[in-house]
């Protein structure tokens, strides 16, 4: 017999018993907290979640993970009401009113914001990213809060459509699951990970899960055996020592997997015995006796504890080998550090040290204000994006000066990242670097322990140089770069920065008048929140606005307002006929006979794409892309619907066209020659080629070759997307 299920009522009811059994929440919170569940309930009465449930249930859940998290009163109300701002007709005025600044607060951190206009969805998501980090930096309980709603809702996703259910699982493990990682919320990041590998690489979920659940009972045994031999030996030494087992995350396995091209079988820390102890004392004697008891392998010990996490995760890390020769891993922490690594930054509040602690709890926050400070600097909003990818996700090295002190940066930061990691003006005036005494490159990468110095220059005007961009591995460095440039070169970067347009509309086929170009231009500036037109310039200049990014906005407006209508220098085609005709030129056109066929050069269309032709006026048919951004999505409601027609493809076509592709590759030597020497072995014609190397160190190569039709074009790309350096080909 199935068990039924609760409803909302029910479900709160044992909310409410949780609140009164395992927290703190007096009886007058409580109290707010059901006025928070009655008012929640009552807007949410007539919405339904995609599984068909009442929508009431999502808040609920979201505050049941709350209450697992150990948060305050204010929290739960806010985890209530989190969605009646964005989903219904309930006001922030109206939540001020009733349940305080405060709470209030709270649920507009969490709201995601209205109708802006902004042109794409990356923008859209880099400016509530934005709007919620700046919130999180007020008040930290506001990202704790989206954490739960975001897990409950990957908990959920089954029900939604698949490529939503891709783009939300993406966006969790780039952004949420980092975020998490930061706070130290172990249980919340390995969650989200989980649910995003599942989603988004479904049959390799499966086959890890079905690895753990196969591992053999002789090695699980083994792990048991050793936890017994390790108690009885350190109980003589240390009081009541708690020893239990962890089992790695499925998303821990899978990019030591599919990352590092491990079989599951070499992955060693997959199951790891943890020791919890009341001291730091205890820790450093347990280590010694572990040591003493199985042999430590060779540079698998780490030490969290006088070197913290950023996330302020501390623990021992050791990996020895066990009695038959197995390696397994031993974690050792205090009790305190253990409620750190579980519940991170929430541990403030579960351990009332909110606020008692705020100033220690601001050093722990620098870095949002770092990421904020860095984002305004650079005028790009989708930087916080750009940031969480690069410093938040990768594994820390913690890295020393000359003086002793600890420099803590994302794995595979180099030196130039070192430097402005120490001071802005370091970094600017950086000639060099030692590492352990000896001169290394300045695209060095630095390793955890080792100790750097930084070469300086007191030479007046001496800065870094624009090819640092494309060396830095943080944000922050970056961003540091670009605000220098900025500040002292500016003329430089405004000619930079109009030549940059001006190439950009001339490979794009963008034609303006100086009056037109002025005012789109001035449109332009606007839209990226310039007053000033050389303001505008200079940021493209310095690196703080691509252009490239800009294109799509660039070209629906030139399409819309600017581009010019076909020619209209003689009549509409007269061999108009009902019957279907042949092209010499491969195609065959519905309608029209014996008449002149061209391939626009807008899209430069392909045998295999799906086109469409436009009846000019003295110049035949165009033939364009059925995507092309110059044919109406929706021909009956465009202007002349009559001058679009059917066009297909012959089957037998033998003809050769050229197609245009965009390479963006790692500037370096001999790069131009490796993708020459893949196209010639391929045997494919270079009609022309040029290439500039971007702000960041990049290279884009644009070329022209001649392809039989779109599989065969496919089969270049692939080739071409194998040579080393080669970071994207796109038609």
């Amino acid at each position: 017999m199935e068990e039924r299920e609760l409803t909302p009522k029910e479900q709160y009811a044992l909310l409410k018993e949780r609140l009164q059994k395992e927290t703190a929440c007096t009886p007058a919170e409580i109290a707010e907290i059901d006025r928070a569940f009655l008012l929640a309930e009552d807007v949410h009465s007539a919405q339904l979640r995609y599984s068909g449930q009442p929508y009431i249930i999502h808040p609920i859940a979201v505050a049941n993970i709350l209450v697992d998290l150990g948060m305050d009163a204010q929290s739960i109300e806010a985890a209530l009401l989190h969605d009646t701002v964005e989903d219904t007709d309930v006001t922030l005025e109206q939540l001020k009113s009733e349940f305080g600044d405060e709470v209030a607060a709270l649920v507009d951190g969490v709201t995601k914001l209205g109708k802006v206009p902004l042109a794409t969805r990356e923008e859209f998501q880099a400016e509530n990213l934005r709007k919620m980090l700046l919130a999180m930096y007020q008040d930290i309980r506001v990202i704790i809060i989206k954490l739960a709603d975001r897990l409950h809702n990957m908990r959920t996703l089954d029900f939604m459509a698949p490529q939503k259910k891709r783009d939300i699982a993406l966006e969790t493990l780039e952004i949420y699951a980092p975020i998490a990682h930061r706070l130290g919320i172990r249980a919340a990041k390995e969650e989200l990970e989980d649910l995003a590998i599942r989603f988004l690489d479904p049959i390799a979920y499966a086959d890890i899960e079905k690895s753990l659940d196969n591992m053999t009972r002789s090695r699980l045994e083994f792990l048991e055996d050793m936890k017994e031999k390790i108690r009885v030996r350190i109980s003589t030494v240390v009081k009541d020592p708690k020893i239990d087992g962890r089992v790695k995350s499925v998303h821990g396995i899978y990019r030591k997997m599919y990352m590092q091209n491990k079989n599951f079988d070499q992955i060693y820390d997959i199951y790891a015995i943890r020791i919890i102890v009341d001291s730091v004392i205890d820790c450093y004697n347990c280590l010694g006796l572990i040591h003493d008891m199985f042999r430590p392998m060779p540079g698998r010990f780490k030490d969290y504890i006088s070197t913290p996490k950023p996330n302020m995760y501390q623990s021992l890390h050791t990996t020895v080998l066990g009695t038959d020769g197995i390696p397994f891993e031993v974690q050792i922490r205090t009790r305190e550090m253990h409620r750190t690594a579980e519940f991170g930054i929430a541990a403030h509040w579960k351990y009332k040290l909110g606020l008692k602690g705020k100033s220690n709890l601001d050093e722990r926050l620098a870095w949002i204000r770092q990421m904020l400070d860095d984002q305004k600097e650079s005028g790009d909003v989708q930087e916080l994006v750009r940031a969480i990818k690069s410093d938040l996700i990768p594994e820390d090295v913690f890295v020393f000066t000359p003086r002793g002190d600890v420099i803590t940066l994302p794995s595979g930061a180099t030196v130039i990242d070192f430097a402005y990691a120490i001071h802005t003006a370091v970094g600017n005036k950086m000639v060099g670097a030692k590492v352990g005494g000896r001169i290394v490159p300045i695209d060095y990468q630095v390793k955890t322990g080792e100790i750097v110095e930084i070469l300086t220059s007191s030479q007046q005007g001496k800065g870094p140089s624009r090819d640092w961009l494309g060396i830095a591995k943080t944000s922050s460095a970056r961003n540091k770069i670009r605000s220098w440039f900025k500040n002292e070169k500016r003329d430089e970067n405004i000619a930079e920065g109009k030549a940059e347009i001006e190439r950009e509309f001339r490979r794009n086929y963008i034609r303006l008048t100086e009056e037109e170009y002025d005012k789109f231009i001035h449109n332009l500036a606007a839209r990226q929140r310039f007053d000033n037109l050389d303001d505008f310039y200079a940021a493209i200049g310095f690196g703080g606005i691509s252009v490239i990014r800009l294109m799509p906005y660039i070209k629906e407006e030139y399409n819309k307002n600017y581009r010019p209508q076909e020619q209209e220098t003689e009549n509409l085609p007269t061999q108009l006929k009902t019957t279907k005709s042949k092209g010499s030129d491969g195609v065959t056109v519905e309608g029209v006979d014996n008449v002149l066929i061209k391939f626009s050069r807008c899209c430069n269309p392909l045998p295999g794409d799906n086109i469409i032709g436009f009846i000019t006026r003295g110049h035949g048919i165009s033939v364009h892309k059925r995507d092309c951004t110059n044919v109406p999505k929706d021909i009956s409601a465009c202007a002349e619907p009559e001058r679009w027609v059917q066009v297909r493809w012959n089957k037998d076509v033998k003809k050769e066209f050229k197609a245009a592709l965009q390479i963006t590759a790692l500037s370096r030597i001999g790069l131009m020659a490796d993708i020459s020497v893949q196209l010639a072995n391929m045997r494919v014609n270079i009609n022309e080629i040029s290439s500039r190397v971007a702000k960041d160190g990049r290279s884009t190569i644009n070329m022209n070759i001649t392809v039989s039709n779109v599989d065969h074009l496919k089969n270049v790309i692939s080739r071409v997307e194998k040579v080393d350096g080669v970071l994207s080909v796109e038609r």
